[in-house]
């Protein structure tokens, strides 16, 4: 059924680009506010955008999308955009997401292929990007507890419990604030790279901000959506680090410190990832997000292991959040 942001949607490229009518197929939508449709354009393929401007951040979008082409990164074309009316036409990068091609035989070359990209991110510049700081993490951090442990969980901590949680929080953001800073993606992962003719795209890089350098190759490697075995994850972040130290970008560090780092700035994300997947059933009434929750958390129990500072958030996710949540799942069936 065709609403009305739809309809204005088909206006709008009905004249821009001076066509006959109008037919857009709906294409499955993402954990945010946009909605996405194909349709021919003299007999090309194209994208179609509706990002609602009080919900989107369409001027991030646009200004990441010249800095990543400037860079030699593959991204969608920007053939027509509506600053005032939240609309955008994107070249079409076609089906194809990393994460539906990804197999044992294939995977190396494929993140090598990824990880590859990522220094020409920690290139751009950091000029009119927000900064990750300690307020933006811990912000990030309390998702979790508003909406998993609470809206979702019913788990409500005790203030010495609060107070334990907090210190966890605390050493995650320290380690994350004292890596080396530069531009990062913020959501690098499998399903935000795009297989076109045989080159990998990126896409959605509207949220990019300046922060930790480990952030981006922790969502690819230890991505909420897919698991590797530490045999194979290793190699590949040791990979990433002789990109980085290559490039001499930054100074050295021992590979100990890049481990901590990459181990606590993944942990870090998946505290907020299972949050914002609890917050996409209860808020959006996106229930197919809650699939990935125990994933999330596998990955916070079995890094957290290593570090005797981090006891509390290990045996409190490991022996009351993961229960609790096996219970809620055969509650909730999407």
């Amino acid at each position: 059924m065709e609403d009305l942001r739809q309809l204005q949607l088909s206006n709008w490229l009905i004249a821009q680009f001076s066509l006959a009518q109008c037919q857009l197929s709906p294409l499955n939508g993402d954990a945010g506010f946009r909605r996405y449709f194909r349709l021919i354009i003299n007999n090309q393929s194209v994208i179609a955008v509706d990002s609602p401007v009080d919900k989107c951040n369409n001027a991030a979008f646009i200004y990441m999308q010249q800095q990543l082409k400037n860079a030699g990164i593959n991204v969608p074309e920007v053939l027509a955009y509506a600053p005032e009316q939240g609309f955008m036409c994107l070249s079409d990068l076609g089906c194809e997401e990393l994460s539906t091609q990804l197999n044992e035989q294939n995977m190396q070359n494929y993140y090598q292929q990824a990880i590859s990209l990522l220094p020409k991110v920690l290139k751009l510049p950091q000029d009119n990007l927000p900064i990750y700081d300690q307020e933006f993490s811990m912000l990030e951090l309390a998702i979790f507890d508003e909406w998993l442990l609470i809206k979702h969980l019913n788990i409500i901590l005790t203030e010495q419990e609060q107070i334990k949680l907090q210190a966890c929080y605390k050493i995650l953001t320290e380690s994350a604030l004292e890596q080396p800073q530069a531009v990062m993606h913020r959501d690098f992962h499998s399903r935000n790279l795009m297989l076109n003719d045989n080159e990998l795209a990126v896409i959605d890089f509207q949220d990019a901000v300046v922060g930790p350098v480990t952030y981006d190759i922790v969502s690819l490697l230890r991505d909420c959506y897919v698991k590797w075995p530490s045999e194979q994850v290793l190699p590949l972040f040791e990979h990433f680090i002789e990109l980085i130290r290559a490039s001499g970008m930054f100074e050295s560090y021992p590979l100990t410190q890049w481990i901590k780092w990459f181990d606590l700035m993944g942990i870090q994300r998946h505290i907020k990832a299972s949050g914002i997947f609890a917050r996409l059933y209860h808020r959006d009434a996106k229930s197919g997000y809650l699939a990935d929750i125990p994933l999330t958390l596998s990955y916070i129990v079995e890094n957290s292991a290593a570090y005797p500072e981090l006891t509390f958030l290990h045996d409190f996710v490991k022996d009351t959040v993961i229960p609790k949540l096996t219970i809620k799942m055969k509650e909730v069936t999407p």
